[in-house]
């Protein structure tokens, strides 16, 4: 018996596993380009959103400070109630004009307490400190305690001048005052000294999320209290239809609509809806449930209808891939032991697939808490000013929206409005943020490993 020859062929090349040949140098090479594409791609998305973040954070953080003028107020008799009966309906034919008589004499009054001195400056100048929603602010309080009638007040609290607000954060200079008719150099000198008194401060502004809209010329008046409950009407109306809607039509077409050319169409056409732009559910809205059915503008009903439309096929298609996760062994076990097909559907293969289903219903009412194009076309623009007694009390009131509300103050010339549209930007982030933290909480919570 002999030895069979281990010795390579003459010409052949033996190599080692130690030693990389020029193939896996080669590969191993690509491998470490992709990381590193990989890994400057996500760098450069991060320094994005950071630099978004940081851009919106640093313009919008300002809006939920606001300076206010504190001072002791004289509340005369026979100016606010002449009458004497204490009655707010009579009380309320006093207009801001008297209180802004009462609220000029009080600030001049407080000047001369602290000893700052006003000389050259007008009349007019020296209210113009104050913000011209302060009458308002006093007749409001007046007209809600009628008995503070005759009586003083130590201490209230008046919205300072937009321009006033803007030089404490920066956006107004001694210099850019010079050139500004709203306001002289010579009164920020004013309320610096105020401030140096303790008359006037920065505080945490409450009213920027519960007050109204205002108008073009007091920004530090405005607030988004009209659009947070315009925008939560909306979800609600989407809520109760899209989900029972979407849920359905997704079931049906999983689990019980015959594969033929119609249930084809069906299935591309919610596709191609899912990337129809927004602004067509727009027209959309508009031609049929404005024009058509007559329901009203600037109405949460019509805006809720209309992102329905336009959440409905975000929500069936991620509904039917929860759905289609589901492994077929669950339904025919399920079969197996008796159960129907709507049983197996019901009792089985929707509470598995119910945390994809939860999750995409989330992420589609974020995507139209955030629309705007839409909203902008049926009307959601109304200006609710008798606020918190015009508030917006169902669904067929007029209102309007977080989004519209941001579109609206950025087209607005006062740069105090642009500090609004960024804070306003903030609180939407967080709503979103919200949602979708709930979106994680239901997935885990309903997840189940099979």
């Amino acid at each position: 018996m002999t030895d069979i020859s281990a010795a390579p062929a003459s010409g052949s090349h033996r190599g080692s596993l130690l030693v990389q040949d020029e193939l896996t140098r080669k590969r191993n090479a690509a491998e470490t380009r992709f990381r590193l594409y990989g890994i400057v791609a996500i760098s450069i998305a991060m320094l994005a959103l950071a630099a978004l973040l940081i851009s919106i954070f640093s313009a919008g953080m300002p809006a939920f400070r606001q300076t206010f003028v504190t001072i002791p107020i004289e509340l005369p008799a026979d100016k606010l109630d002449k009458s004497g009966t204490r009655d707010s309906a009579v009380m309320a034919k006093v207009t801001t004009v008297g209180y802004a008589k009462v609220i000029n004499e009080a600030l001049a009054a407080a000047l001369a307490a602290k000893g700052i001195s006003t000389d050259g400056m007008t009349e007019k100048q020296i209210a113009g400190l104050l913000s011209p929603e302060a009458p308002a602010q006093l007749r409001n309080y007046v007209l809600a305690n009628p008995a503070v009638v005759g009586t003083s007040l130590p201490e209230f609290e008046l919205l300072a001048n937009g321009r006033v607000d803007g030089f404490f954060k920066g956006r107004v200079t001694m210099e850019s005052a010079k050139l500004d008719s709203n306001i002289t150099p010579e009164q920020l000198q004013v309320a610096q000294k105020m401030t140096d008194a303790g008359l006037m401060g920065k505080r945490f502004n409450w009213a920027f999320i519960t007050a109204p809209d205002a108008s073009d010329q007091r920004p530090e008046a405005a607030g988004l209290g009209v659009a947070i409950l315009g925008s939560l009407y909306m979800m609600i109306v989407v809520l109760v239809l899209s989900l029972p809607i979407g849920v359905a039509a997704a079931v049906y077409l999983e689990e019980f609509a015959v594969k033929n050319f119609w249930t084809d169409l069906i299935e591309v056409n919610i596709a191609n809806l899912a990337a129809v732009p927004s602004i067509v559910f727009g027209i959309l809205g508009l031609a049929v449930f404005i024009n058509f059915a007559g329901l009203p503008q600037s109405a949460p009903i019509v805006g809720g209808l209309v992102l329905t439309l336009m959440t409905l096929p975000r929500i069936i298609i991620p509904a039917r891939a929860a759905l289609k996760a589901v492994p077929p062994s669950i339904r025919d076990a399920a079969l197996g032991v008796g159960a129907s097909k709507v049983q197996s559907v019901f009792h089985h293969v929707l509470p598995l697939a119910a945390p994809g289903i939860l999750t995409g219903m989330i992420i589609g009412l974020a995507q139209a808490l955030g629309e705007t194009a839409p909203l902008l076309l049926i009307g959601m623009v109304a200006f609710v000013r008798d606020y918190p007694g015009g508030l917006p009390g169902g669904l067929f009131d007029p209102a309007t929206a977080l989004p519209v509300q941001v579109y609206s103050w950025t087209t607005r010339g006062d740069p105090g409005f642009v500090e609004r549209a960024s804070g306003a930007i903030i609180v939407l982030l967080v709503f979103l943020l919200i949602m979708n933290a709930v979106a994680i909480v239901l997935r885990r919570r309903f997840e189940r490993r099979w």
